[in-house]
């Protein structure tokens, strides 16, 4: 089966990291269409993934964005419209895998007589779409695709609460390679070493720098611990959230915590940094899709303490695999981290067990093979 793989992010988020192991086993007779340049063009690259960028304008429309917003940005989508169905005739397929990508991916599937397959990685609701935004990506989603993946149960409740049509959905979790998370002691030491964190209690963050990823909420918490308990924060402010960005240097300050909170920015060492940390937090303000963090760090062997809404729970069972707090809850969340720093025998058991679950819970291959068994049947 030859596939044509869409995504709007020149950014490597969690979508784009999802749809890199999705398109490994098509590498040779795919092609991934990106709607801008950047990081994740690079990646693909890496993994001998054929990629080519559609367009260099960026296309306006933004989660929240008005029904005038929407038309006034529908006539630049049409060179963009015309290239995606020359290349969709060469493919048996298209393959959405983010909400701009559906729309161009549902005129093109009509265009160019191909099914579409839409990859659902979000939670379709008013928290995180306008109203004409949601009702746009149910609207083509029920019209125009034989299946919508969806990345959870949250998702897919969502998505159907939405108006969606439930029986053209189908949950597969996002997949991952365990192995690569397996990091040598020497590199730990050599993170810990290079970034000043030996001795201490770190707890770790990694997403964007973003408010409903509630990074606030991880430095308030540190403020009610003790001194040598330190964060880091890896992540970019990437939509335009630089503010938010400036407010929690300030909140740094304001606090005192100059030195206890390092900014890392953007990296690609993830599971070893995560395996340098003694907690990863998720601290999501709102309901999240999934929550690939948690099982990165499930699998690197680091307990995990994740807001308790939408796909978390599907992940993590409190005090089986993991800590679940009230989203938004500072205070709660610091006598989680005082806990798992004071009964560090219980909370290594729980991180062993997180790893020995995740690991065949969200194996790669067998998450490829429910793909494909899902695209080759046609549902």
């Amino acid at each position: 089966m030859k596939i044509l793989f869409l995504d709007q992010s020149g950014k490597p988020g969690g979508a784009e990291l999802c749809l890199i192991d999705i398109a490994k086993p098509y590498r040779d007779r795919s092609l991934v269409g990106l709607f801008a340049d950047g990081d994740f063009k690079t990646l693909l690259q890496q993994n001998q993934i054929p990629v080519e960028v559609l367009t260099t304008k960026p296309i306006q429309v933004k989660k929240q964005s008005n029904l005038f917003q929407a038309l006034a940005s529908f006539q630049q989508l049409i060179p963009l419209l015309i290239k995606v169905v020359k290349i969709a005739k060469k493919y048996d397929l298209i393959y959405a895998n983010t909400q701009k990508a559906l729309v161009i991916g549902a005129l093109a599937s009509v265009l160019s007589r191909r099914p579409l397959v839409y990859h659902l990685h979000d939670i379709l609701s008013l928290e995180h779409f306008s109203p004409i935004n949601l009702r746009v990506a149910v609207t083509l989603a029920n019209t125009f695709a034989s299946l919508v993946i969806a990345n959870s149960q949250a998702s897919q409740t969502a998505f159907t609460q939405a108006g969606g049509k439930a029986e053209i959905t189908a949950i597969v979790y996002n997949g991952f390679a365990s192995k690569n998370y397996q990091i040598p002691e020497a590199e730990i030491k050599q993170i810990q070493q290079e970034l000043d964190l030996e001795s201490k209690f770190v707890i770790g963050h990694f997403s964007r720098i973003a408010p409903w990823k509630g990074q606030h909420i991880l430095i308030a918490a540190l403020a009610k611990c003790p001194p040598q308990v330190t964060a880091i924060l890896v992540g970019d402010a990437l939509f335009g959230e630089q503010n938010y960005a400036q407010e929690l240097h300030q909140q740094v300050k304001t606090l005192g915590l100059e030195n206890r909170v390092k900014f890392l920015g953007f990296r690609a060492d993830i599971p070893q940094l995560m395996s340098a940390c003694n907690i990863v937090t998720h601290t999501s303000t709102a309901p999240e899709p999934f929550g690939r963090v948690i099982v990165e760090a499930m699998l690197c062997g680091t307990p995990v303490i994740a807001a308790k809404a939408g796909g978390a729970m599907e992940l993590v069972e409190h005090g089986v695999n993991g800590f679940l707090t009230t989203p938004g809850d500072s205070k709660e969340l610091a006598k989680v981290i005082n806990t798992c720093r004071e009964e560090i025998e219980i909370t290594a058991t729980i991180a062993n067990n997180a790893r020995n679950i995740a690991s065949q819970r969200f194996d790669i291959a067998t998450i490829n093979q429910q793909i494909a068994q899902l695209l080759s049947s046609g549902n």
